[in-house]
């Protein structure tokens, strides 16, 4: 059997935790009851993961010897409500949640085109202005 790399290890490891944190449960959450009405949660989960790593061979070391390993993962997660089911009898409503307001970055982000175009135009009409004007001269002399 070919021994496995550490890094195989190591990502191997980090997955089994993320699985753990993220179940189904984390997604649809546990039903809420009031009355007659239930509410169930429903999430989005966002995800990143980054694993790495790097082997160090000594100078007297042989190619097939074990080599020193250095590594490291690491994940970062987003859990974001999107919508509420309400069951009430035989009636099941969704009720999305209204998206938070951007912060000024996501403000920026999406006037961006908007203000290249006005950029533009307003540079394409001081062009045509310049077009149309009689060059500068010197001014006529007027003697009295």
């Amino acid at each position: 059997m070919e021994k496995q790399h550490p890094i195989g290890d190591l990502m191997t490891t980090t997955m089994q935790k993320i699985r753990e944190i993220a179940d189904v449960n984390t997604i649809i959450g546990q039903p809420i009851h009031a009355g007659e009405v239930t509410i169930i949660p429903i999430s989005k989960l966002t995800v990143g993961f980054a694993s790495g790593g790097s082997d160090f061979v000594s100078k007297n070391q042989k190619v097939e010897g074990d080599n020193s390993f250095g590594g490291g993962s690491g994940a970062g997660m987003n859990l974001s409500p999107v919508a509420f089911l309400i069951v009430k009898g035989d009636t099941v409503k969704l009720m999305p949640v209204a998206p938070p307001p951007g912060n000024t970055v996501d403000r920026v982000v999406e006037m961006v085109p908007e203000v290249v175009d006005k950029i533009t135009d307003f540079i394409d009409k001081q062009q045509d202005k310049k077009s149309t004007e009689p060059p500068a001269g010197p001014a006529d002399k007027v003697e009295w």
